[in-house]
């Protein structure tokens, strides 16, 4: 049995063979996104104790999570050209090693600096993971499967970002903290061969690395995160913060004019005509700017202000970290029977509720946790009905050569929102008179959440540009 019968779907080929060979695709491609989206938030529980053993500043506790996610969302485009030129089960493979040895160098980490650069090890080999593993699925399986099989990608993608905290804190509490990048060391060895028998060695457009346009996005974007993670300490009036902000913006803008003039761009300015694109890639944007910002510190909040343990903490979220699983499944059927707008703008509106409920009932009793249970279980509702059909839209209108691009520069998006979302939230957090203390925590969280929250209406607004279902 090769993976070109699920592809090409021959009438002799058994139908028992066909569904073996879409189930080992889909176990292919999601095992190792699950290990990359995982430790994309799986230091939020532990950060607590990581802090009480390597005593980094506040600004280099951000740098834990902000490390990864900027080098993951910096080097996803360039993965995806790399992958259609060399191939792209090739480079997912490349991927897969690299993060592992980025898991080793955090589980050794003695000091914050060196943590802080495992971290970023561990992004850049996500970033040829995340996009590739999509681009890989959607070739493997036939059209008409496509949409489920997207959609419990989906959930194990929303699974692996939502039960980061719980599987941190139940590592840290069981074992120690080190732990939790150990894990990722199996899991590689098991993934690799799944990858070799289930997936097809494809290609795709295949063009030089554009380098310029990779310094100037990669440069623009690491000064204007690190730009908003210091403004606080600083302060936004700051002459160098300023300068920083305004050169963000200049390399951004010189990267766009890059991609415009040259004969390789990265991202193909054409693909943002494509209106499915370029909604749900500001959708995806808004959507973990306001979301994962919020959980970043939502997570801490049950410990610091609550009193609850890393593994108690992280049971306590599964109200919210169970509904994506379960949900985003049922996103992907659906999306190819009613499209992805109304599945989208109804989860992005169940989550701006959430978040806004959240802040509420904070405000109210900071020390009640049942109050937040019904926003919880809300939220997880409204990502798992986000996830899915949000990739789905992404793919609906590209050219199967361009699946690749596309993919990532949807991920690409939205870790850079996550990113942007942990600095700002946090920056709100701290200008608010928060803490990471007891007293002080939640006068600075209910405002940081009630930006998140208008975040995600923005969001909701920008789902509602996906055009209309189309049958056939």
């Amino acid at each position: 049995m090769t993976t070109t019968l699920v592809r090409d779907d021959p009438a002799g080929t058994p139908a028992t063979a066909r569904r073996a060979a879409v189930w080992l695709a889909l176990l292919a491609a999601s095992l190792p996104m699950f290990m990359a989206t995982l430790d994309n938030l799986v230091m939020t529980g532990a950060l607590p104790v990581i802090a009480a053993e390597l005593h980094p500043s506040v600004e280099q506790l951000q740098w834990f999570v902000n490390a990864y996610t900027l080098a993951f969302a910096t080097f996803m485009i360039p993965a995806a050209t790399l992958g259609d030129r060399l191939g792209r089960r090739r480079i997912f493979l490349a991927g897969i090693v690299v993060f592992t040895l980025g898991s080793v160098a955090a589980a050794l980490s003695g000091s914050a600096e060196a943590l802080i650069a495992a971290r970023a090890l561990q992004g850049v080999g996500a970033a040829a993971i995340l996009p590739l593993s999509l681009t890989l699925l959607a070739d493997a399986v036939p059209d008409h499967r496509r949409p489920l099989a997207i959609g419990i990608w989906g959930g194990v993608s929303g699974l692996g970002i939502a039960i980061g905290p719980l599987v941190g804190g139940a590592v840290v509490e069981g074992v120690n903290w080190a732990a939790i990048f150990w894990l990722n060391v199996p899991v590689a060895a098991v993934a690799i061969p799944l990858v070799l028998r289930g997936l097809r060695a494809t290609r795709g457009r295949r063009q030089r690395l554009d380098l310029p346009g990779l310094l100037l996005a990669g440069t623009g974007i690491l000064v204007g995160v690190w730009a908003i993670v210091d403004a606080n300490e600083a302060g936004w009036s700051s002459v160098r913060i300023i300068a920083m902000l305004a050169a963000a913006v200049v390399l951004l803008a010189l990267f766009v004019l890059r991609q415009a003039r040259t004969d390789h761009p990265l991202v193909p300015l054409r693909l943002y005509r494509l209106r499915s694109f370029s909604a749900a890639n500001a959708a995806a944007f808004t959507f973990s700017l306001g979301m994962f910002g919020a959980v970043f510190l939502l997570t801490q909040f049950l410990q610091i202000s609550q009193g609850f343990s890393p593994l108690e903490a992280g049971v306590r979220t599964l109200p919210w970290t169970a509904a994506p699983m379960l949900v985003a499944p049922l996103a992907g059927f659906l999306v190819g029977r009613i499209g992805a707008r109304p599945l989208v703008v109804t989860g992005l509106a169940l989550q701006t509720v959430a978040l806004g409920w959240m802040a509420w009932g904070i405000h109210s009793d900071p020390s009640v946790y049942a109050a937040l249970v019904p926003a919880f279980v809300l939220a997880g509702l409204g990502m798992g009905l986000t996830f899915a059909p949000l990739s789905t839209a992404v793919l609906a209108d590209v050219a199967e050569s361009e699946r690749a691009t596309a993919s990532s520069v949807n991920s690409t998006m939205r870790e850079i929102g996550v990113t942007l979302g942990v600095a700002v939230l946090t920056a709100v957090f701290l200008g608010a008179g928060g803490g990471f203390e007891p007293d002080t925590y939640a006068s600075g969280l209910v405002p940081a959440l009630a930006v998140g929250a208008a975040t995600l209406a923005v969001a909701t607004g920008a789902s509602m540009f996906l055009p209309r279902h189309r049958r056939g």
